[in-house]
């Protein structure tokens, strides 16, 4: 049996699903302040609009695209105790359109400067140890063997990063299964590419992200921002799945009920999109609604994709960007609630 030491997840991740008013809206509800909300319409098409509390309000970057940070004055304006308060801007609240807002917590702040090879650098950033999760803000130094350090106190298990001054650039990305001589791009459907221009080829460590020097995530005096997340026992799970192709699919252990669910084919040249579901969206199973992390498009109704179940997931459909025979597909989930709590007692199924 799973035990956790998070009891309730939802004091470091949660989905708030709202509809616009065309003016200034405080959502509340969160359960804790966020550190990082991810906006995207669900009726209209519209940006990935990714906000984070190291960076700062009105600050935006999409996961859809490659395009610099932005100022968006009214897009999101504050952070709140129990959630946040966005303005008029369409990619957050444009009138009678509906939303979803997945919002994580960090809370520990620090600064210094970056470590290993070239010229030392400075950083900022805001993590949680305890749920395995770090905002990192880093400027670059185009040099091969450049560290900067994560706070997290294990190794990362996914890390996506942008570069936040060239516009020219992609998300690059790192997933510990697949390792560090493979890098991906957030803003595409490619499969993960062989390439040692982004992590070295080195692994990360519990204390530091290695980098190449790759302008995508190094470049030189430019800024970057890197979300990095390791997997909790009983609240986050990371890693790989093979498909069956079969409407009976695969049935991925997480030690966990999911709230939320990332999953992206790794092994074909044009492998899909990044697909998106959630227990807010779709209260009951099985899992129908999707939004794509790569793309601007609205939300789409698929035929049966997951179940959620008390203790992981189980894909339910044959389609390729799911569950091709053989194929291998990374995931990233965050939990409801954990299989088993600290007191050893398990959770109810949906």
């Amino acid at each position: 049996m799973a035990y956790t030491t998070i009891d309730n997840p939802g004091l470091y991740f949660n989905t708030k699903i709202y509809t616009g008013t065309g003016s200034s809206n405080a959502l509340t509800g969160i359960g804790f302040q966020p550190d990082w909300v991810w906006n995207k319409s669900r009726s209209a098409t519209g940006d990935q609009a990714l906000t984070d509390s190291v960076r700062g309000v009105t600050k935006e970057i999409n996961s859809s695209d490659g395009s610099a940070e932005e100022t968006v004055a009214q897009g999101l304006t504050a952070f709140g105790s129990d959630g946040f308060t966005v303005g008029s801007d369409g990619s957050y609240n444009a009138n009678s359109t509906t939303y979803a807002a997945w919002c994580w917590k960090a809370g520990t702040t620090a600064s210094g400067s970056t470590s290993g090879s070239g010229t030392a650098k400075t950083f900022s950033r805001s993590t949680s140890t305890t749920s395995g999760f770090s905002i990192v803000k880093y400027v670059g130094n185009a040099t091969a063997n450049h560290q900067f350090p994560h706070g997290l106190g294990v190794k990362p298990d996914m890390v996506w990063i942008k570069n936040l001054t060239d516009g020219t650039t992609n998300w690059q990305g790192y997933n510990s299964d697949l390792t560090a001589t493979k890098s991906f791009k957030l803003n595409s459907t490619d499969a993960p590419a062989t390439t040692n221009s982004v992590t070295n080829d080195v692994e990360p460590t519990a204390t530091v992200f290695n980098l190449g020097s790759a302008g995508d995530a190094n470049g030189n005096n430019q800024n970057h921002i890197a979300y990095l997340f390791a997997s909790i026992q009983g609240y986050s799970k990371i890693g790989t799945y093979t498909g069956n192709g079969s409407t009976d699919g695969t049935f991925v252990y997480t030690g966990f009920k999911p709230a939320w669910l990332l999953t992206k084919r790794t092994d074909s040249s044009s492998s899909g999109n990044w697909n998106i579901s959630d227990n807010k969206r779709d209260p009951s199973n099985v899992i129908t609604q999707i939004l794509f992390a790569d793309d601007t498009q609205s939300e789409i109704t698929a035929s049966n994709v997951y179940d959620y179940c008390s203790n992981g997931f189980k894909v339910r459909e044959t389609g390729a960007g799911t569950n091709a025979s053989g194929s291998v597909y990374m995931y990233m989930a965050f939990a409801d609630s954990p299989f088993v709590n600290s007191n050893k007692v398990p959770t109810n199924a949906r």
